[in-house]
């Protein structure tokens, strides 16, 4: 199964993009779901199933509209019904599903929880329309960070001694944590390595949709860093509503001028194996299913009609790693992450433990250390040409002269 997530700078058409992708795979043979957060029509066609039981829109392709209202209402009702004992115990007022409202984060985790089950579906392809750009790195970076919290939060050793929290609850006169949260912990775990499976899988595709102009080149530049920082590989990035050139128009003309040296600098700034793909601008804003059979071959997911192919099945995730040899002169270790595409500029490093705290422009991530480096100080950092080298001093408490 391949996965098209679709995601753009706001207004850019990335929903009309994304039922494109879907409508020209089908058009093709495939059977397709294409899921999104938006209102109840897909470009003039009303959308009403649900990721687990989309409807067919056309030949081939299935639509499923993720309700995060209700999302969030029944992930809520499942915690409390298995909280039941804790709650009845201190005498907590249950609530009722008609009184809930759903609170500020829920559409991420609707997003994520429908992931999970796309790719438990028999679908040749799945096409998600994601949120705006910058809500995408964060969306698509949560599962990692999640996982995190809860190996920190509850680490899983400490279930050996579940046994003997009876005991240990006398001696230390405080409850200590139930099974059921371990076993939820467990759960949510096994959840969001599902869902950070799907994204780092090669046979998953990351599109971008941007209207070429100096305000997305800005846009575009800012979150190219925090792309290269969470090891997203975007396959094309779409140059939507692209003018026509040499318009004999003098005030048309000097706007596609300016999307043809927007155009050029992406196709420079971007990093390799990005296919840079130009859609043309129809005169009009595309309404229903005649409107996207018109785009064509262009959004089919093997990347047609780019610019420059994508390498398929590259592998995304965590940033590339190496270290460099020890120098002899001062002992300096330089820990190398290839940031493909992140622009120079601010860098800063935080040591916690065993962990970097890494933040690249308004991107930040935390890195495990490799074990060598354990041992070390953080003695700088610099990024240029899409490489990071942080230097690392070893710690002479922690590293014996002449080891």
């Amino acid at each position: 199964m391949r996965t098209v997530l679709v995601t753009g700078l706001g207004g850019a058409g990335r929903t009309t993009v994304a039922a494109a992708t879907a409508h020209a795979a089908a058009k093709r043979g495939e059977c397709v779901l294409f899921l999104s957060t938006g209102p109840g029509e897909v470009l003039g066609t009303p959308v009403t199933g649900r990721p687990d039981a989309p409807e067919e829109i056309t030949d081939g392709l299935w639509a499923g509209r993720i309700d995060t209202g209700a999302d969030f209402r029944a992930e809520f009702l499942s915690l409390q019904e298995r909280s039941a004992a804790a709650l009845d115990l201190l005498g907590a007022a249950r609530l009722e599903e008609a009184e809930l409202t759903e609170l500020p984060g829920s559409e991420q985790f609707a997003l994520l929880r429908a992931l999970t089950v796309a790719a438990s579906g028999d679908w040749d392809t799945v096409v998600v329309d994601l949120p705006p750009l910058r809500e995408t790195i964060a969306l698509l970076a949560l599962p990692e960070q999640l996982r995190r919290y809860l190996l920190r939060l509850l680490p899983q050793e400490r279930q050996a001694a579940r046994a003997l929290r009876p005991v240990l609850a006398q001696l230390a006169g405080v409850p200590m944590p139930a099974q059921w949260l371990y076993a939820t912990a467990a759960r949510w775990d096994a959840e969001l390595a599902l869902v950070q499976s799907v994204i780092e899988s090669g046979d998953t595709a990351l599109r971008v949709v941007a209207e070429p102009g100096p305000a997305a080149a800005a846009a575009l530049r800012t979150a190219r860093s925090g792309l290269a920082l969470h090891g997203l590989r975007v396959e094309v990035l779409l140059a939507n509503r692209v003018l026509p050139r040499h318009s004999a128009d003098t005030w048309l003309a000097s706007l596609a001028a300016q999307q043809e040296k927007c155009l050029h600098e992406w196709s420079q700034e971007w990093p390799p194996g990005t296919a840079l793909l130009e859609v043309p601008h129809a005169g009009r804003d595309p309404r229903g299913l005649a409107d996207l059979a018109l785009l064509g071959d262009l959004f089919l997911p093997d990347g047609g009609g780019s610019r420059d192919g994508a390498d398929a099945g590259a592998d995304r995730g965590s940033p590339g790693q190496r270290l460099e040899d020890r120098r002899t002169d001062d002992g300096i270790l330089v820990w190398t992450l290839d940031l493909p595409g992140a622009v120079k500029g601010d860098v800063g490093l935080v040591r916690r433990g065993d962990e970097l705290l890494l933040t690249v422009g308004p991107f930040r991530r935390i890195l495990p250390l490799p074990s060598v480096l354990r041992r070390c100080t953080v003695a700088g950092a610099a990024l240029a040409d899409g490489v990071l080298r942080v230097r690392f001093a070893p710690d002479p408490q922690l590293w014996p002269r002449g080891h």
